[in-house]
C-alpha cells in the first residue's frame, strides 16, 4: 500500500499465504490501539488484497490508530491453494488473526471486508462468538463495505456493525442487503450513485467509517 507496507507470508491449510501489515502513523500513534484484518473481494473475479476498497479498509484503519492487515485468499498471486467458497478462506483468516494476535498481543480486534470477503468476516466474527474460550476474544466492530448478501449464506452479526453500500451496486443489490439486515433491524449506510467498487466514492468510506468508529 505504501513503503512502510511489511509483507510477509504465512502457513495456510493450503500452503503458503501472502500477506500485508500496514502500521498507524507513528507520529500520532507510538504503538497500536487496534488490530484490524481486512479481507478483499472474490478470488475468482479479479479480487486481490490490493484491491481498491480493501486499500482504503487498510488506509482507514491505520489513520485510527490500527495495525492493519491483509492477505491475498488462496490462489491468489503469491498464495498457494484454490478457491473454497469462503470455507478455507475463513480458517486462514483465523490463522492470520491467531498470527498477528501473537504479534500485537492484547489489542481490541476489528474486522473489515470487501464484498466476499464481508462473508468470510462475518463467519469468522460468528466462530469467535461461538467459542471465546478456544478462539479469543471476537472482534469489537465489525466494518462491511458491499456485504454479500443473497450471494452466500451471510450469518447475523453484532448490531454496532458499520454498513456501508451503494445505491447502484448490480453485483450486490442493495435490495438484498436490505432483506438481509432487516430481521435483524440493523441500519445501512448507502452512498448515492455508488457502484459496487465505489468508483469516484472511496473517499466516502474512510470518512464514514472514521466518524461513525467510536459511536457504538
Amino acid at each position: 500500500m505504501n513503503a512502510q507496507t511489511e509483507h510477509f507470508f504465512i502457513q495456510g491449510a493450503a500452503g503458503q499465504l501472502q500477506c500485508a501489515l500496514d502500521l498507524p502513523d507513528p507520529e500520532t500513534h507510538a504503538s497500536p490501539v487496534g488490530l484490524a484484518l481486512v479481507a478483499h473481494p472474490h478470488p475468482l473475479f479479479g479480487g486481490t488484497m490490493d484491491n481498491k476498497v480493501a486499500q482504503t479498509l487498510a488506509r482507514t484503519f491505520t489513520g485510527l490508530g490500527y495495525a492493519a492487515v491483509r492477505m491475498n485468499f488462496r490462489g491468489v498471486d503469491q498464495s498457494a491453494g484454490t478457491y473454497d467458497a469462503g470455507m478455507g478462506e475463513t480458517d486462514d483468516m483465523e490463522l492470520l488473526l491467531n498470527a498477528m494476535r501473537a504479534r500485537f498481543p492484547g489489542l481490541p480486534l476489528a474486522l473489515a471486508g470487501f464484498s466476499f470477503g464481508t462473508f468470510v468476516q462475518a463467519r469468522l466474527q460468528q466462530r469467535l462468538q461461538e467459542r471465546p474460550q478456544e478462539r479469543g476474544q471476537p472482534a469489537e466492530r465489525l466494518a462491511l463495505v458491499g456485504a454479500a448478501a443473497g450471494k452466500w449464506d451471510m450469518p447475523s452479526i453484532p448490531a454496532n456493525t458499520i454498513l456501508v453500500h451503494g445505491e447502484l451496486d448490480d453485483t450486490i443489490p442493495l435490495s438484498a442487503v436490505l432483506d438481509w439486515l432487516r430481521p435483524q433491524d440493523i441500519p445501512v449506510t448507502v452512498i448515492p450513485g455508488a457502484d459496487h467498487f465505489f468508483h469516484r466514492r472511496l473517499h466516502h468510506i474512510k470518512q464514514l467509517i472514521t466518524s461513525m468508529w467510536d459511536k457504538a
